[in-house]
């Protein structure tokens, strides 16, 4: 049996758990916290602009699962706020325990509290992972999802301090990038030719805490948009943003809200004192980060460089995802990679051809188009999302983006590819070796 072992079990992981599983492997996911979903657990935005077609491609390639899920707890759906349409905000107050039990209910083995700091390697094969309390944990092939923001000296230096976010890096010790305890050196992103990294785009508020009309708007539309006084307005924080595809002008000029179970604020931090003196946010309290009148969380931190099938260049048996494997932005995009490299990673430990998706598919493109932008002199100042800025208005350009599911299932169908991530490749495998064994 082929043992699939992932470290980090934030939506990446678990898309990576799912196409593993599905695969045939027995699947363990290391996850440092007493959660999965990691930023999962603060988002809470799906299927709004070109996510959708990478969700529906998801769901035709066989391997939709988490994304049905997320729609079952949807608050709300067909949401439009400036810049994006049809989005579905789903209850991150709820969501984890959900994908949880799924996850072990179709056999994944989740080890909470295992904070991965090392490995056991030779030959550029890497034959365990060490976690923080000696213990080793042994796999035929590996992936890896812990994200690219944290430890909390990144976002000292790069940001404006310990935000104490849904990280939780003070509680269970920071994020350890296991490619480069492998020896592949990480790759960092930028905002400018001094100062590394991106915030992270947006802050949680206490719903009871607001006042009551933005709260029976939040609960009855999804979404709340407070004109700010020009005095407030601080166009500079757009650029910090990691969500490129908020950075827009109505970012600047308004707050915007969404209900994702907290009040979501469209923002990398503002200060409380300036906030609670805006009508209906007197009494106002940030929920996640703790310190978002300051700050908010460092990304894209450590990066692997990796080819197309989501491999770690230089190692045979490491796979990654989510922001791990390139500047990202989403949990549709964490999801997405995660599905490939599940699956390929399973391919790889039976010595079966990996699989590319074509880019006529979304998240085929996507995966191609930002490792060639990583290789170009401006790629790590760059952020990709389906939601938004450079890449919506790629995928707009080439046709590919798409809001009718059936469209969508024929177009997998059409590239031979529909229900590819539900194959069971063991079983298939053992299949083609006792025909063979009976031909003899």
């Amino acid at each position: 049996m082929v043992e699939v072992i992932i470290i980090g079990g934030g939506w990446a992981g678990c898309g990576a758990a799912l196409a593993a599983k599905k695969a045939g492997a027995n699947v363990t996911i290391l996850e440092k916290t007493d959660m999965l979903l990691g930023c999962g657990l603060v988002g809470g935005i799906i299927r709004n602009n070109g996510r959708f077609t990478a969700a529906e491609e998801a769901i035709a390639l066989g391997a939709g699962e988490l994304f049905q899920i997320c729609d079952s707890t949807a608050k709300h759906k067909n949401v439009d706020f400036p810049g994006h349409k049809h989005a579905t905000l789903y209850d991150v107050t709820k969501i984890e325990p959900k994908i949880r039990k799924f996850l072990e209910d179709i056999g994944v083995n989740i080890k909470f509290k295992s904070r991965a700091v090392d490995v056991k390697i030779r030959d550029n094969i890497i034959q365990g992972i060490i976690l923080a309390n000696d213990d080793i944990i042994e796999g035929d092939v590996f992936i890896e999802t812990t994200g690219s923001s944290g430890p909390m000296g990144n976002c000292l230096k790069y940001g404006n301090g310990c935000s104490m976010c849904i990280q939780r890096c003070p509680a269970y010790g920071p994020r350890v990038s296991i490619s480069k305890k492998a020896g592949v050196e990480d790759l960092v992103g930028r905002r400018s030719v001094d100062i590394f990294g991106a915030m992270s785009g947006s802050c949680k508020l206490n719903k009871d805490t607001l006042g009551d009309n933005i709260k029976s708007q939040l609960d009855e539309k999804g979404v709340v948009v407070v004109k700010l006084p020009e005095r407030f307005i601080n166009r500079e924080k757009l650029s910090m943003k990691v969500c490129q595809q908020y950075a827009l002008e109505e970012y600047a000029q308004n707050i915007i809200l969404l209900d994702t179970g907290y009040a979501k604020l469209m923002t990398p931090f503002f200060p409380l004192e300036e906030l609670r003196k805006i009508e209906g946010f007197e009494n106002a309290r940030f929920e996640d980060p703790y310190a978002a009148g300051k700050g908010n969380s460092i990304r894209y931190m450590a990066m692997a460089p990796r080819n197309d099938y989501l491999q770690v260049l230089g190692l045979n048996n490491l796979f990654c995802a989510g922001e791990k494997s390139g500047p990202f932005i989403g949990h549709t995009e964490a999801i997405c990679t995660g599905i490939l490299a599940g699956n390929n990673s399973v391919r790889k430990a039976l010595n079966m051809e990996l699989i590319k998706l074509p880019r006529a598919l979304a998240i085929g493109d996507i995966i191609s188009y930002v490792n060639e932008q990583l290789k170009t002199e401006n790629g790590l100042y760059k952020r990709f999302t389906f939601a938004g800025s450079i890449y919506f208005e790629r995928m707009k350009q080439l046709g590919i983006y798409e809001t009718s599911p059936e469209i969508i299932k024929d177009r997998v169908a059409k590239l031979g590819l529909a229900g590819i991530f539900n194959e069971n490749l063991m079983f298939k495998q053992e299949k083609a070796v006792g025909m063979y064994n009976n031909r003899f």
